[in-house]
């Protein structure tokens, strides 16, 4: 298949494409450059660039991969508007299906295939002192097993992050938390790993074939934390409720005292 993959969630833009060769095998090219704030603006001719240097054409591809989060709120939403948008106008308007892949899960299989690690505690910076993490299983002839329920799949402080003996944890928080993430897990078992777009490509042909594909219009994001800022009414509440909390100064107009 002609697939075009992309990952926008972490500070590192990741694209790939790749497309069979005359032999059977699958050539893929493959380019990282700086994400976050960047992303939006150096994704579509990235992916322009990548897809001429295949020899392919947005009438070319058969579907859009993307990672669909956890990950940064604005790279999420970058990276599902630009699959949306692409697939609905691939191959002369007629649209191709997307597949939206967890970044967790491109973390593990990242780990795997960069550390050889088949048992996976992925895990990614959510800044505001917590990491997302989820967690994976790899077994031969079936692939990636997710954890059961009960299990990791969530939001956690560093410290509270739990890794049972025999797993690795893989991701970028390490880098954030130090030893602050997974407290008493040897620094070995600590490997560094990005959702990156070869990892989603590998991924791609099981998740297809388990139906994973949607129409363009299913190009949506996973959050994991509702939110990151309050709105306006929120903060304004807020202020009203904590000076309804602060009890009058005897005698004069009440007085709020802070202290360092």
């Amino acid at each position: 298949m002609h697939l075009l993959a992309f990952d926008t969630s972490t500070d590192t833009l990741s694209i790939a494409v790749q497309r069979p060769a005359a032999d059977g095998a699958v050539q893929t090219w493959e380019r990282s450059a700086p994400g976050g704030a960047q992303a939006s603006a150096g994704l579509l001719p990235a992916i322009r660039g990548m897809l001429a240097e295949a020899g392919l054409s947005f009438d070319t591809l058969d579907a859009i991969v993307f990672g669909r989060g956890p990950g940064s709120f604005t790279g999420l939403r970058t990276a599902c508007s630009v699959a949306q948008g692409l697939a609905f106008g691939a191959r002369g308007g007629q649209g191709v299906p997307v597949l939206p892949v967890d970044t967790l899960l491109a973390v593990a299989e990242e780990a795997r295939a960069a550390h050889g690690c088949t048992r996976v505690v992925a895990v990614l910076d959510a800044r505001m002192d917590e990491v997302y993490a989820a967690r994976y299983a790899w077994e031969a002839g079936t692939g990636w097993q997710a954890a059961q329920e009960g299990d990791a799949f969530g939001l956690y402080a560093p410290e509270a992050l739990a890794v049972p003996e025999g797993y690795a944890v893989a991701g970028n928080a390490r880098a954030a938390y130090g030893e602050r993430l997974a407290p008493g897990v040897p620094a070995a078992a600590h490997v560094s790993a990005l959702p990156t777009a070869a990892a989603l490509l590998r991924l791609a042909p099981a998740l297809l074939a388990a139906g994973g594909a949607v129409p363009a219009a299913g190009a949506l994001p996973r959050y994991v934390r509702d939110k990151v800022a309050q709105t306006t009414a929120e903060r304004a509440a807020a202020r009203e409720a904590a000076a309804a909390a602060v009890p009058p100064s005897a005698g004069g107009p009440s007085s709020v005292s802070s202290q360092a």
